[in-house]
């Protein structure tokens, strides 16, 4: 049996307003399917300056509705990098279409955009950790792309923050409670396309359409849909959240400065630090260590809920039929790679315990 954690690798930070918004919307006539959704997706698009979007029930929901909006499908060929979590890779394989994997540039931890190959139909871009991908460096933009910022919202780029599609189709995002803003559970699509966000609201309700001209109750099936709806007190959290998402990113530095300075002299890697022009969200802090198994189980011992991100999506069973080539810089990393505790409400004092321990 595991010795319970007492610094989790991440976590939400919830206060009084966000539970007192919750509470308001469990006391409304509407709990799913109203007012707070369109309330959430308007913050969303002032946070990234994208013209539109579209809220879904999880991150992996949200990839899987733009890459179905997109018209990926089989015979396509989509692009992704090998060190992410599956929902990256999944997406692409839920429309039929087959995944492949572009090795990762050491220095960033990102998939390498020089290795976008000239035949791809889709590009599904990671943002690692809140780092973002470097899109302005693709050897070949594929006809669609598709940014994964499940762990980037609140980062930037030169061109504006994460999400506003400067280089890309559409933008994901998920909402889960370690990622920058919660909502339990969540996601969203940003775009500045009007038909992909249209064609995304109706996907993530069964396909429907609601009749212009027949009877009020009349509706139609259009084509294929889940239902991937957000409800209103998940929308109302993530309005909440929001309001709070510069201090929680701003934070995230904060801490992840005092880990440069406070394992500067040790044995570890530090994470690729964001360049000029870019602002890294910080979802996580991945250092690079020798003996990897060791202190990840030392530092479990101890009550540090250390993780590894990620398992390469090839080393699964399911991946298996997933033709590769090499794929050195990622197999490198992932032997070493270890994820310290990183979250806003994380203390300095907590902070010395972990490095203690790594030490």
């Amino acid at each position: 049996m595991e010795p319970p954690v007492e610094i989790p690798y991440g976590h939400q930070s919830v206060d009084a307003a966000d539970i007192e918004v919750v509470i308001a919307v469990l006391h409304s006539d509407r709990l799913t399917q109203g007012p707070e959704i369109e309330r959430f997706e308007r913050a969303l698009t002032e946070a990234t300056g994208a013209s539109h979007a579209v809220v879904f029930s999880n991150g992996t929901a949200a990839l899987h509705a733009a890459a179905a909006v997109a018209g990926l499908g089989p015979g396509d060929t989509v692009v992704t990098s090998p060190l992410s979590f599956v929902a990256s890779a999944n997406c692409a394989r839920f429309v039929g279409a087959t995944p492949a994997f572009v090795d990762i540039d050491p220095a960033t931890l990102n998939l390498d955009p020089r290795g976008v190959p000239t035949g791809a139909a889709g590009l599904v871009a990671v943002h690692f950790a809140g780092l973002p991908l470097d899109l302005r460096q693709l050897a070949h933009r594929p006809p669609v792309v598709i940014e994964d910022a499940a762990h980037a919202l609140g980062a930037r780029t030169p061109d504006g923050p994460v999400g506003n599609c400067a280089h890309s189709d559409m933008c994901c995002f998920s909402f889960h409670p370690v990622k920058a803003i919660t909502t339990g559970e969540g996601g969203a699509v940003t775009t500045n396309d009007a038909g992909f966000a249209a064609r995304l609201r109706v996907f993530r309700n069964h396909g429907m359409e609601r009749s212009r001209d027949g009877a009020p109750w009349e509706y139609d099936i259009t084509g294929p849909g889940w239902n991937y709806r957000m409800t209103d007190l998940q929308a109302a959290l993530g309005t909440s959240q929001l309001s709070r998402l510069a201090a929680f990113v701003g934070r995230r530095n904060e801490l992840a400065d005092r880990y440069r300075v406070v394992l500067a002299d040790l044995d570890v890697e530090l994470p690729p630090e964001a360049p000029t022009g870019f602002t890294h969200a910080y979802h996580l802090f991945p250092v690079r260590v020798p003996d990897r198994r060791r202190m990840f189980e030392g530092l479990r011992s101890r009550g540090i809920g250390v993780q590894v991100h990620y398992v390469p999506i090839h080393h699964f069973t399911s991946y298996r039929d997933v033709a590769t080539t090499d794929l050195p810089a990622t197999e490198a990393a992932y032997e070493r790679l270890l994820s310290l505790p990183l979250f806003p409400d994380l203390s300095e004092k907590e902070q010395d315990v972990v490095v203690s321990a790594l030490q």
